[in-house]
């Protein structure tokens, strides 16, 4: 399945949580859209439950179906439990970095700064949103880029607060990974054992 193109925030209604990857929007209601959303009482099944945890980390990180088993099944070989692995290499996407650093509001906009060459993990330009980052790596702008305006706006009004694995630095435009990201850290809610149980019955 592709990445999502559509509506943000009619994503985050269906699926009953704020998604700050996706959009800095914040639901005004709470319930589903359409025409019968406010009265919407549909019991959900045991698979539907998971189905609806997996899609809120796909739509929050924007990543297809595919790329997302790959990570599971990276996840599933770690010595740490597999949903706490998966929640790491998440985060820990340059895409997903340069916007908790503050440096874009979303994670597309963060992804858009990547693929155009913009950014620089020690020194040297990557521009693979995927890349993993880690502990040590510095992450900061080209010299043409470092005053964009796009990345001036989001610093001013930042999306999230900043996460305590990173070491930020707003004036030199820098983000250093102190540690690595923890399943705490993720800025949403979820369940992480049902996200698992849900890729066990297909992987």
């Amino acid at each position: 399945m592709s990445r999502y193109t559509g509506p943000r925030l009619k994503k985050c209604r269906a699926l009953d949580v704020d998604l700050p990857g996706l959009t800095r929007k914040r639901r005004k209601r709470t319930y589903r859209p359409g025409q019968h959303g406010p009265g919407f009482r549909q019991k959900v099944s045991d698979y539907g439950r998971r189905l609806m945890e997996k899609q809120k980390i796909r739509f929050n990180y924007g990543l297809g179906e595919r790329q997302l088993r790959r990570l599971v099944s990276d996840a599933r070989r770690s010595r740490l439990s597999t949903g706490d692995k998966l929640m790491e290499l998440l985060e820990r996407r340059l895409d997903n970095v340069v916007f908790r650093a503050g440096f874009a509001p979303t994670i597309p906009a963060a992804r858009q700064l990547v693929n155009h060459g913009h950014i620089l993990v020690n020194g040297r330009k990557v521009s693979i949103p995927s890349y993993r980052v880690r502990v040590g790596e510095v992450i900061s702008f080209r010299e043409k880029s470092r005053n964009l305006e796009c990345v001036e706006v989001s610093l001013e009004n930042p999306t999230l607060n900043s996460p305590e694995w990173l070491d930020i630095n707003r004036n030199q435009r820098t983000a250093t990974i102190i540690v690595l990201p923890t399943i705490e850290s993720v800025p949403f809610p979820f369940e992480i054992q049902l996200i698992v149980e849900h890729y066990a019955q297909l992987l």
